[in-house]
């Protein structure tokens, strides 16, 4: 785990044993081993100004990169990112992204956070209640105990249930459903989530989000 997040106390010995397991079992897990903690490297405490908080990484082959809802450069862009680039073009006026490559936004203060950080191929889910939940509940905490404001976007039932740990009136959840197709058009699109982030911030004096990408 990068040494910036070593104030937190969360521990990701368990679920890493689990994953180191199922590979030597044979099982196909992902993101790669390399990228597991691509979102704490990205984006260092100090640097959070969002967190966009997901589920599990995909499970389908070259998809899960370590950045929730984010595909690597050239990969089909899945069905609720493409729902996210719509609000996003909706929201701000900004041309879709010809990638669903999220990098750039990890780099400029958003923690592309999975709640629970490891799949094994075509199985949703596989790695839940293995230890990620209190290893990723520990690093929200660790945010939402800081002074400098945050904007939680938490995206369906599962995000929202986090909401607990943002108990410092220093931040802003922003609540809606899933850009999931399945709920997306029950209130995820007009929520209007990338505006409402960078007033709140502009209005705490901090720098808003550049939420453009190529």
């Amino acid at each position: 785990m990068p040494a910036g997040w070593a104030a937190a106390g969360a521990d990701p010995s368990a679920p890493l044993a689990h994953a180191a397991a199922r590979r030597a079992q044979g099982a196909t897990v992902y993101p790669p081993e390399p990228l597991t903690f691509r979102a704490l490297e990205l984006t260092p405490p100090e640097a959070v100004r969002v967190v966009l908080l997901g589920q599990d990484p995909y499970h389908g082959p070259g998809q899960a990169e370590g950045l929730s809802f984010s595909v690597p450069e050239g990969v089909r862009v899945p069905p609720s990112l493409r729902n996210i680039f719509k609000e996003l073009a909706a929201d701000l006026g900004a041309p879709i992204p010809r990638t669903g490559h999220l990098g750039p936004w990890a780099e400029r203060g958003v923690l592309l956070l999975n709640s629970v950080m490891t799949v094994e191929a075509g199985q949703a889910a596989a790695h839940r209640k293995r230890g990620w939940e209190e290893f990723t509940d520990a690093l929200i905490a660790h945010v939402a105990g800081r002074d400098q404001p945050v904007v939680f976007l938490l995206w369906g039932a599962y995000a929202q249930a986090k909401a607990r740990f943002v108990t410092n009136p220093r931040h802003l959840v922003l609540a809606a459903p899933h850009p999931s197709p399945l709920s997306a058009h029950g209130g995820f699109f007009g929520a209007r989530p990338f505006s409402r982030a960078n007033a709140f911030l502009a209005a705490e004096g901090a720098a808003p989000i550049d939420w453009t990408l190529g």
